[in-house]
């Protein structure tokens, strides 16, 4: 191989690397399910960002007088108070709107903080090998023999609850998914022509990692993201049912399902409608990441 050829092959790799990225996305929009549950994913985040504009009430004024009063359309309701009033005659509806911008901001803060180191420490153990690999490598170990749910809620005891804290609580083991993904994917390509052509001339370790490796890896890693950005949702709404999430008066889904708990017969709405917005955004979340996985994972996209 010559120098220019040498030179030409780290380029040539990344240009395929970038169509194969778009082919996929045209494969992941010819899936019609698919394709609308990443319309309802845009419409949850547009909720999010646009919350104060769209709620019809303030999440937090409380009218006692309207305690528990009921859904719009049934009888002892109004359509202002379409999905009716918690205990305190808080706005459900107004509640689930707001409460959307904490389970969709720590979902995508905690997937963007692991996913950030998960690629650094996956890049790191699979291009380094040696004993940095062994270190990352038994450091992801332990770390997946902790049951998710106990460890984040015994990090939340420490710390005790916030913002901040569940980000950081749930981001501390979420990285160790996309670590493996990418360790796994950095050991293939170690190896291929590009790399040791990127090698040949001359390139430095850190370029070949950053340059050279990671945008031909970046496809299983957003499916893998996306795929548990879901379940780092319904760990929050766990956190905040158990108390450790966010604090009241803040709207959050977890904690509004938890407050309707001792109204479950009486007034079922103050539970069950939080609890379907949970419900609705995960299986949203779901059915776009497996479109995702079919599309960009070689074994569904032959």
């Amino acid at each position: 191989m010559t120098v220019a050829e040498d030179t030409a092959a780290p380029a040539i790799a990344t240009e395929q690397g970038t169509t194969l990225f778009r082919r996929n996305l045209s494969v992941f929009a010819e899936n019609r399910l698919a394709l609308a549950s990443a319309v309802l994913m845009l419409l949850f985040v547009l909720m999010a960002i646009f919350a104060p504009l769209i709620a019809p009430h303030d999440p937090n004024e409380t009218d006692l007088f309207r305690r528990l009063q009921p859904p719009g359309w049934a009888a002892g309701g109004e359509w202002s108070y379409l999905l009716g009033c918690d205990g305190l005659g808080r706005d459900i509806l107004s509640r689930i709107i707001y409460g959307s911008r904490i389970s969709i901001f720590i979902g995508t803060a905690v997937i963007l903080i692991a996913t950030m180191v998960g690629i650094i420490a996956g890049l790191a153990a699979g291009y380094l090998r040696g004993w940095v690999d062994i270190a990352i490598s038994r450091l992801v170990d332990i770390l997946l023999g902790f049951p998710y749910l106990i460890f984040a809620i015994g990090l939340m005891a420490m710390m005790g609850p916030g913002l901040v804290n569940i980000i950081l609580a749930l981001a501390y083991k979420e990285w160790v998914i996309p670590c493996r993904v990418v360790r796994g994917e950095t050991l293939a390509a170690r190896e291929l022509e590009y790399v040791e052509a990127a090698r040949a001339i001359g390139a430095s370790r850190f370029h070949i990692m950053l340059h050279e490796i990671m945008p031909n890896i970046l496809s299983p890693v957003i499916v893998v993201s996306t795929i548990r950005m879901a379940d780092v949702i319904i760990l929050e709404a766990s956190l905040s049912f158990l108390g450790l999430g966010v604090q009241p008066p803040t709207a959050s889904w977890g904690s509004m399902v938890a407050d309707g708990r001792a109204f479950i017969l009486e007034a079922w709405w103050v539970s069950t409608f939080p609890g379907l917005a949970i419900l609705l955004l995960v299986l949203v979340i779901n059915v776009a990441s497996q479109g995702l996985r079919d599309a960009f994972d070689p074994r569904f996209n032959e």
